[in-house]
């Protein structure tokens, strides 16, 4: 390949990165992530979690507690990224071995490819929605136009990789933040403090639910994705700051624009509805022409902002699964996906909440058993990666470890058994344990208890078979 097309489109896939190519601070990560989470949909979240039928405080501890824990789950895998210098999946090699890693790395894959889909297919539909209330033809033309830009976009990004990804969620943090401050503005008069104050409280399996939500729509996310971003700093940046930027990075738009959510959903019961059913569009409503403009930007700034992450994330992935191409067909590929399935979101599914929901869960429940695994390795490690074995079946992180492997199965299973997902009904078959706790109709039944199950039976049973696992390899490195 020509230098000139070196120097545009990124060469590293899932190899470590060179020492000569390390570089930035910690604080560099704070713009990739606030980008990723800087959305108007954050709005939206908080007619979500009043929908578990909790009070605005009540709503308000959780989420505020839920975004910032799930997003520092997000900071302690961000320091693989710096001691390894290779994407998130390839570091889980050396915890679950370098083919039994292709389990999580599908998932992780699924999961990418998921939110890639939903961010996409909002912003199409955002587009089409403001059309309409400006007068034109929000129609099929309208939605065709805003996918292939919108597509077009993030399929870019995905491809051209890292440098161009930093550069471009800069841009979107500053402007989607202004743009975001304005909306808050103009929105703020539609606020009734006194109906907000009257929303009864909710009782204690409501609460739970609504944090687990909190939990998966957020950090569960992206813990997949945390060290992908933080691989290229250099060896002695600080571990603290990686944590600490990352965690302020992401959670900084998703607490505040939760906490205007529900003060804006709590006012009114009919505008609570509509954002559960079309978030944009209910957000869309309450705003006066001239700022329509305005607001279509900042929403679609915020979607493809969080899609970027997605498909430079999802590409690695795929890698890591097994697929031999090169990063940026990698990209090209879930971008086709992509595509694809926005055009199912958009033009043909009835509802997106509900399936939305539903993704969340049934994905939720594996991600935070591998998340529960993964973190307690990082907090075990005292050292780093023994680099050449990430990508050797036969070195010192073997083909398959089972035991790490039997904690993913087995928090899953355990999982899936505590969650009850009737948003569709192919996934009628989860909550095949809750007769033990009142059945899937019982007081218990949306508490979505099987997400924290799945994330400490992953935590607490690697700190218990892992530590010696972990001592032997460092211990085998001195020699």
């Amino acid at each position: 390949m020509a230098e000139s097309e070196k120097s545009v489109i990124e060469q590293n896939g899932i190899n470590t990165i060179a020492e000569s190519e390390r570089k930035g601070r910690p604080r560099d990560l704070f713009w990739p992530w606030a980008a990723a989470n800087l959305s108007l949909f954050g709005i939206a979240y908080g007619s979500y979690l009043l929908g578990f039928g909790i009070s605005f405080w009540q709503a308000t501890v959780v989420g505020v507690v839920g975004i910032v824990i799930s997003f520092l789950f997000v900071g302690v895998i961000a320091l693989a990224g710096k001691r390894g210098s290779a994407p998130t999946l390839v570091l889980s090699r050396s915890v679950f071995g370098v083919n039994g890693n292709k389990v999580p790395s599908i998932l992780s894959w699924i999961l990418t490819v998921g939110w890639e889909i939903v961010l996409v297919s909002l912003a199409t539909l955002a587009t089409a929605t403001v059309i309409t209330q400006l007068g034109g033809d929000g129609g099929v033309l309208t939605k065709v136009v805003a996918l292939v830009i919108v597509a077009a976009l993030v399929i870019a990004a995905g491809v051209i990789g890292f440098d161009l990804i930093l550069k471009l969620q800069f841009w979107i943090t500053i402007a989607t933040a202004v743009l975001t401050v304005v909306y808050i503005v103009i929105a703020i008069p539609h606020i009734d403090l006194a109906a907000v104050a009257a929303l009864p409280a909710g009782d204690v399996p409501a609460v739970i639910g609504g944090f687990v939500f909190m939990l998966t729509g957020f950090g569960l996310g992206w813990v997949n994705a945390a060290a992908d971003y933080s691989r290229y700093l250099p060896r002695n940046a600080s571990s603290r700051g990686v944590v600490g930027w990352t965690t302020f990075g992401a959670s900084i738009a998703p607490v505040l624009l939760l906490v205007f959510g529900l003060l804006l959903a709590g006012s009114s019961q009919e505008l609570r509805d509509a954002l559960a059913l079309d978030p944009v569009g209910a957000l869309a409503a309450i705003l006066p022409i001239w700022f329509l403009v305005p607001f279509i930007v900042v929403a679609v700034l915020g979607f493809v902002g969080g899609a970027v992450l997605d498909i430079y994330s999802s590409g690695l992935a795929l890698l890591t699964a097994g697929l031999r191409v090169p990063r940026f067909v990698a990209a090209s590929i879930d971008g086709v996906l992509m595509v694809l399935g926005a055009v199912f979101v958009v033009f043909i599914a009835e509802n997106f909440f509900f399936p939305f929901q539903g993704f969340l869960i049934t994905l939720g429940v594996p991600i935070a058993a591998w998340a529960g695994i993964v973190i307690a390795d990082v907090l075990l490690r005292r050292e780093g990666y023994a680099e050449k074995d990430l990508y050797d079946p036969k070195g010192r992180y073997g083909s398959v470890r089972w035991a790490p492997v039997a904690l993913l199965v087995g928090g899953s299973i355990v999982g899936w058994g505590f969650v009850v997902n009737t948003y569709a009904e192919w996934l009628g078959w989860q909550g095949y344990f809750m007769d033990a706790i009142g059945g899937k109709e019982g007081t218990w039944a949306f508490a979505n208890l099987g997400v924290l199950f799945a994330l400490v039976i992953g935590f607490v049973g690697y700190l218990l078979l892992g530590r010696a696992a972990i001592r032997r390899e460092e211990a085998a490195a001195d020699d």
